[in-house]
């Protein structure tokens, strides 16, 4: 059936809102008739276009003013309110159905139901809350893995963490710091996606530098951040490990300073992510150097095609952080004009599309023989300006 306009006028609607496909708007689409059948088959009264998604995979049906739902042994179920329906279960105004990864709300209406996208987030948003439970239970995420290279050799020396999850509707960074957000859980969400990050990079060859975010949200409890880098240091004490600091909130010399100590007690290392992005704080470096200074993507991007000037600029950054023995790293690089820049105006280290899209740890077996060892670069890059 495809998403064409139902009416009933005067009379309550029942109807189903969200997205249909990952790559899809959100929409509502009456069921207009009983039984009502979605699944993959053309036949069906909702076809769905998913290869998780059974041919015939629930039935819907109204009876007395209720509707109700019954799983018709589809493959990967089918899931009220995040509870898989073993026989039949009734369904409520503002419940979520789930049919297999795709999931939609259900909704009574009255008057003309429109198939038409849906202007808010409201489906999104409770998708997001119910799954965010499920995320940090079930530690449901599975880490990305970006490299950086050497850019005078262009040699694999580490990988950035980078996250996400394996549950629909909470795929991407933003929509589970999103999730987070409402909970005031960001700093929870972090520490996980920091342990399953390192613990996942075993699978890395040559024990590489793995490169690991924070949260600004953990700097203001910085007990609980430092608490957690020792864990995380007890379980795997032999791992090459670089916490990363958003210049931007960086903003307290003596927080940094103490949060330098622990990393040197821990033997991990310091970086600065994203400098530049709105301000580049040149006096914190002097006081409180880094170990990495990674320059934010829009100063990175069409460098080639940027003026003299700029590239001067760069340089000139490039090279107070090399006087005080910080190692430069270009992210976003993406074409090899911008490797090529980059590499004349002194950066040690890129990452970006150009030498690989993040993808799953195991990824990157096949390309073992192009990882060097951490041990060869290590214990502290800032010596190779010395």
């Amino acid at each position: 059936m495809s998403l064409s306009t139902f009416s009933s006028t005067n009379e309550a609607t029942w109807a189903l809102t969200g997205q249909l496909g990952a790559d899809q708007a959100a929409r509502s689409v009456a069921i207009d008739g009983s039984p009502f059948v979605i699944g993959r088959g053309t036949n069906a009264s909702l076809s769905v276009v998913s290869p998780t998604v059974s041919g015939s995979h629930v039935e819907l049906r109204m009876e007395t003013g209720g509707l109700w739902a019954r799983d018709l042994g589809s493959t990967n179920g089918t899931f009220v309110n995040g509870i898989r329906i073993i026989g039949e279960a009734e369904l409520r105004p503002g419940d979520l159905l789930q049919i297999a990864e795709i999931v939609l709300r259900v909704g009574v209406q009255r008057g003309q139901v429109d198939c038409k996208t849906i202007a808010d987030d409201s489906t999104d948003q409770a998708l997001a809350m119910i799954q965010f439970d499920k995320l940090i239970a079930e530690r449901a995420v599975l880490p990305h893995y970006q490299p950086i290279v050497e850019t005078s050799t262009r040699e694999t020396v580490g990988f950035e963490v980078l996250a996400r999850s394996v549950l629909f509707g909470l795929g991407t960074p933003h929509a589970m710091f999103s999730a987070a957000s409402l909970l005031d859980l960001e700093g929870e969400l972090s520490r996980l996606l920091r342990d399953e990050g390192v613990r996942l990079a075993a699978a890395l060859p040559a024990n590489p530098l793995v490169f690991l975010n924070t949260h600004p949200a953990e700097l203001q409890d910085q007990a609980q951040l430092e608490c957690s880098l020792r864990e995380l240091r007890r379980a795997f004490p032999s791992t090459a490990l670089v916490l990363e600091i958003h210049e931007a909130a960086a903003t307290s010399v003596n927080q940094m300073r103490s949060l330098r100590g622990v990393l040197n007690e821990l033997e991990m290392q310091l970086a600065y992510d994203d400098f530049g992005a709105g301000q580049a704080r040149l006096a914190e470096l002097g006081d409180c150097p880094p170990d990495y200074l990674k320059f934010d993507i829009q100063l990175v991007r069409g460098i080639d095609s940027a003026s003299l000037e700029r590239q001067r600029m760069l340089g000139s950054l490039v090279r107070i952080a090399a006087d005080l023995g910080i190692v430069s790293l270009a992210e976003g690089i993406e074409t090899a004009e911008e490797h090529r820049v980059c590499r004349r105006l002194g950066f040690v280290y890129g990452q970006g599309f150009y030498y690989g899209t993040p993808a799953a740890a195991a990824t990157f077996q096949t390309e073992a023989s192009r990882v060097t060892p951490c041990a060869t670069i290590c214990p502290r890059l800032g010596d190779m300006y010395s």
